[in-house]
């Protein structure tokens, strides 16, 4: 839950930020040197220091859940920025900038399924024979997931990694063409159907285009033109609300 509050808060006020309309928001934090401190740096912080209150107070209630949230507060601040970790760059509002919304989406869905008791595979022992068989299911989980993140198919490969099938489904199927095992394994004609497959206009890009921005926000470049767009059409229609004026006279 603090997860997902910290994640939509700072979400929200990171809009609220470079909207125009709300000018009295306070935005981000720059030093008087002009250093900015992203939002990842309280999130790591939070971390740290719930991280390790919660070892001091285990077992000792409410003291435990306070550090727990905390440390759930400080992980969605952490994540929100996910984008900086890979690109070391400030990309939060750029194209690069959207894969921190695909790291919560996943973050969030594996989170889920922890609290709902599911577990990628177990190890109960037994007899060798068991031991054998049980430890050769979780090694081809672990492949199959493996290949899965290669072929950047990261949903199947998470949620993949408690439910069996998914999996199975995940890497049996066509990769994106950019994807690590695109690139290694896919010769022209094996390339050209992962472009027609993970094509930009495809239906479920496009939802997925629709949800990055309802959470997200748009990217800058198309947030800029859009603002620019307003402005010249302010223009446009004050000047011919002046001309008018100018008639009727």
């Amino acid at each position: 839950m603090g997860f997902l509050v910290s994640f939509g808060f700072i979400r929200v006020s990171a809009r609220l930020g470079r909207s125009p309309r709300v000018p009295w928001w306070p935005g981000s934090v720059v030093s008087d040197s002009g250093v900015h401190l992203h939002h990842l740096v309280w999130g790591i912080c939070l971390m740290l220091g719930a991280g390790t209150l919660g070892f001091a107070l285990f077992h000792k209630s409410p003291g435990v859940e306070i550090c727990a949230a905390l440390f759930g507060v400080g992980a969605g601040f952490t994540v929100d920025e996910f984008a900086l970790w890979v690109y070391l760059d400030d990309v939060y509002w750029a194209k690069e900038g959207r894969t921190s919304i695909d790291a919560a989406v996943i973050a969030a869905a594996t989170m889920l399924l922890v609290l709902l008791g599911a577990q990628p595979f177990e190890v109960k022992g037994g007899n060798a024979a068991e031991l054998a068989v049980e430890l050769s299911v979780g090694v081809l989980i672990i492949v199959l997931t493996a290949i899965c993140f290669a072929k950047q198919r990261l949903m199947h490969g998470v949620v993949g990694l408690f439910f069996f099938p998914l999996a199975i489904y995940g890497a049996s199927r066509i990769g994106k063409p950019r994807s690590p095992w695109g690139r290694r394994f896919y010769r022209e004609r094996k390339l050209a159907k992962a472009e027609r497959r993970f094509g930009p206009d495809r239906r479920t890009e496009r939802l997925k285009e629709w949800f990055r921005d309802a959470v997200g926000g748009e990217t800058d470049a198309v947030y800029q033109a859009k603002l620019t767009e307003r402005a010249v059409s302010g223009e446009a229609a004050a000047e011919v609300r002046e001309r008018a004026e100018r008639v009727s006279r």
